[in-house]
C-alpha cells in the first residue's frame, strides 16, 4: 500500500530535521512551496504541518510562518507555555490588550539580571491577558534586542510575546520563582482586583544562545489563578 501524500511530506520534513539541515528556529518552506514541490493540494500540506505541530516538532506563528520547534527540556519544572495556549486548553477564549510596547533603559537591578550595561536600551512590554473577558495575567517583560530585534514590531493581540520569543530566541534554559506579592495600583486596577488583595507573581528569566533573552514578571489575581504542573 502506498504512503499517503501527507505522510510523505511529514517524513521529508522529519528527515531534514534529523539530518541537522533544519535546526530549531529555522523556518520551513511555506504551504504553497511544499504543495508545488510535492505536486499536491495545499490541504494535504496543511494536514502534514498541523500534525507535526501537534507532535511539537514544528511551531506555527500567525503571520510569520512555520518553524522547527525547540526541544523540550526535562529539567524545567514549570513548562514554558503561552498563556493563550493554557486558556484555550481549558476550552475558554483568550484575548490580549497591549498596554505598552516600546523601549526603555535598564536600571542597575535589571542590568545585573540581564547581564547588560546599566543604561542599555531594551524592549519593554506590558500585555494584559483575558480569559473569557476576565483579566487573568498582566505580563511585563524586558527583552534583549540583540536576540529579538523585531520584538517591538509584533502585534501582541495576535501572538503572545512567549510564542514570538520561542521562535526568535529559542529557549536554552530558564530560571524562575513564584511568590505572593502586592501589586502596584496600576497592576491591581488592570487585573480588576480589590485593594489589598495579593497576586501570584511568576518572575522568570530565560536564556538563548548563551545570553539572557528576557526577564518577565507575570502577575495573576491570587483568587482567580493557580499554578499547576507535572513531571
Amino acid at each position: 500500500m502506498s504512503t499517503p501524500a501527507y505522510q510523505e511530506i511529514k517524513d521529508h520534513i522529519l528527515k531534514r530535521i534529523h539530518a541537522g539541515e533544519w535546526k530549531e528556529g529555522d523556518q520551513v518552506p511555506s504551504e504553497n512551496e511544499l504543495a508545488r514541490d510535492f505536486k499536491v493540494a495545499r490541504m494535504t500540506v496543511n494536514r502534514a504541518l498541523r500534525e507535526l505541530t501537534a507532535e511539537q516538532i514544528l511551531t506555527r506563528v500567525q503571520g510569520a510562518g512555520t518553524f522547527v520547534a525547540q526541544p523540550k527540556y526535562a529539567s524545567t519544572l514549570v513548562e514554558i507555555r503561552s498563556i493563550s495556549d493554557e486558556i484555550i486548553g481549558r476550552g475558554h477564549a483568550h484575548r490580549a490588550e497591549v498596554m505598552h510596547l516600546g523601549a526603555s533603559l535598564l536600571d542597575e537591578r535589571l542590568a545585573l539580571e540581564m547581564k547588560l550595561t546599566e543604561g542599555s536600551p531594551v524592549f519593554h512590554s506590558r500585555v494584559l491577558h483575558f480569559e473569557n473577558d476576565l483579566p487573568i495575567q498582566l505580563e511585563e517583560r524586558w527583552v534583549n534586542p540583540a536576540l529579538a530585534p523585531e520584538y517591538a514590531r509584533q502585534d501582541f493581540t495576535q501572538i503572545t510575546p512567549n510564542q514570538y520569543l520561542m521562535v526568535a530566541a529559542p529557549l536554552q534554559r530558564v530560571e524562575y520563582r513564584i511568590e505572593a506579592a502586592l501589586p502596584d495600583e496600576e497592576t491591581g486596577l488592570a487585573l480588576s482586583m480589590k485593594g489589598g488583595a495579593p497576586c501570584l507573581m511568576l518572575h522568570r528569566r530565560t536564556w538563548s544562545r548563551d545570553a539572557v533573552a528576557s526577564v518577565a514578571n507575570l502577575w495573576h489575581p491570587g483568587d482567580r489563578y493557580q499554578f499547576t504542573g507535572h513531571f
